[in-house]
């Protein structure tokens, strides 16, 4: 068979966009979806976000897919809100949101309420014995970022806390992989959120499958739990506070 034959008979290989909106990936997230999601919206979203990002579309097909199908099964969607799909060079990550990651939380079932707020040098904050009081004045400039904490109530009626400081955050974004890109340097007051609820999840009874979710995370990083055992006080007092 010459050259010019083979040419002839070569079949063109899809594109990412193509292979997304085909039948056998639908599919594929069809199985791993829950029920109240559809695979039409995931794929339209999935598109979406190849658009949205264009350098995801010199990522390889195999660190793409394992992405998409990996947050299907989250019950997660790759809309920059719950999740973000981060290119480096070749390869594409997944990046959880910090309202991705209470998703997961609440979809564990044990968890009633969760929440994680960032403290401003002007709010009025303390953590005392596990128990964190938080007043934020929305009249006025609340200042610099100080610290940031996540806090969740049990079915049992149990609450429980973490609090990072600025110091133990950033050292978190640090050794983080998507630490000078991405949602550190667009979204930096939600991934510090994520930083305290990650470190809260660590206190919650979830099931393995949710910790099995958490971990799918590529912005995880070793964190040394600096919690402390014993009894202990956080205060942040107020700037006022400060110069009465």
């Amino acid at each position: 068979m010459s050259d010019t034959t083979e040419k002839q008979v070569a079949v063109k290989q899809p594109s990412l966009k193509e292979l997304i909106s085909g039948d056998k990936f639908k599919e594929q997230v069809a199985l791993a979806l829950p029920k109240h999601m559809t695979p039409e919206r995931f794929t339209r979203i999935a598109l979406t976000a190849l658009t949205r990002t264009p350098k995801l579309q010199s990522c390889t097909q195999t660190s793409l897919f394992k992405c998409l199908l990996d947050l299907s099964a989250m019950g997660l969607e790759p809309d920059g809100r719950t999740a973000h799909l981060i290119p480096y060079g070749e390869e594409c990550t997944l990046v959880i949101d910090y309202k991705g990651l209470i998703k997961l939380v609440r979809n564990a079932g044990d968890v009633v309420s969760i929440r994680a707020e960032n403290v401003c040098e002007n709010d009025v904050f303390s953590w005392e014995n596990g128990i964190i009081t938080h007043k934020v004045n929305w009249l006025k400039p609340r200042g610099n970022f100080l610290a940031v904490y996540a806090e969740a109530k049990l079915r049992s009626g149990e609450v429980q806390t973490a609090v990072l400081t600025n110091d133990e955050v950033e050292s978190i974004r640090k050794r983080s992989r998507s630490g000078n890109s991405g949602p550190w340097q667009t979204d930096a007051g939600e991934m510090r959120k994520k930083s305290a609820l990650r470190r809260l999840c660590k206190l919650l009874p979830l099931s393995a499958e949710a910790e099995e979710h958490i971990d799918r995370d590529a912005d995880v990083v070793f964190e040394r739990d600096v919690t402390p055992i014993t009894k202990a006080a956080l205060n942040l007092p107020s700037q006022q506070e400060e110069k009465a």
